[in-house]
């Protein structure tokens, strides 16, 4: 279940309570709206697909695949697909390892993306089982799909210059230390978070 606008604005509100500077940032640009994904292997398998190219050219490839496998593009009519018949749809070679990597834990029952452990660094590690869905893939997904409050992707670019901006700093800090300017925002850092990418894409920056 995803974080609602209610889940968000109870987090930054709290966020607001012990840091000023976030009242401010609410006050100026309004509160985030709710990102949401639904759960499960397709959201996974097009997180994929969207890797490295435009959104136009991710959802014509996914339009190919649904045609190819059927909707959904689910794991078992995936796997049995020839890699060139997965070519033609236009999937990279690299790409067609990782989703057959998806699609073979997912069948297999390896990976359940409806019962994924409660504890945060416990479900990432479990997603990242899965070829080509790195840390940041994973954060996002349970942020978005999962609605874990917490979830902090620390290696997003977008999060770290925020970060830099809000504590004033002169470089965009690397991941690590925008992993621990965060400590003060537990358990609300998946909204903190939600708040950098609207301060960053909002024109009043």
């Amino acid at each position: 279940m995803s974080l609602s606008q209610d889940d968000i604005k109870t987090s930054l509100d709290a966020v607001a309570d012990l840091d000023p500077a976030f009242a401010a940032i609410i006050a100026e640009i309004g509160y985030p709206p709710a990102r949401v994904r639904p759960m499960g292997y397709e959201t996974l398998l097009r997180t994929i697909l969207g890797q490295q190219v435009s959104v136009h050219a991710a959802a014509a490839v996914w339009k190919r695949l649904e045609s190819l496998v059927g909707a959904g593009a689910g794991p078992a009519q995936l796997l049995v697909q020839s890699d060139e018949d997965l070519r033609a749809c236009g999937l990279s070679r690299q790409k067609i390892g990782y989703v057959r990597s998806l699609a073979m834990l997912v069948e297999s029952g390896e990976v359940d993306l409806h019962a994924l452990p409660h504890e945060d660094e416990a479900a990432i590690a479990e997603l990242v089982r899965i070829k080509g869905i790195g840390r940041w893939s994973a954060e996002i997904y349970l942020l978005f799909a999962e609605g874990r409050a917490d979830i902090w992707p620390a290696g997003d670019l977008a999060v770290q210059i925020q970060s830099g901006r809000w504590a004033r700093m002169d470089a965009r800090p690397s991941e690590a230390e925008t992993r621990a300017m965060a400590e003060n925002w537990r358990p609300h850092r998946g909204a903190v978070a939600l708040l950098a990418w609207h301060q960053y894409n909002n024109v009043v920056m």
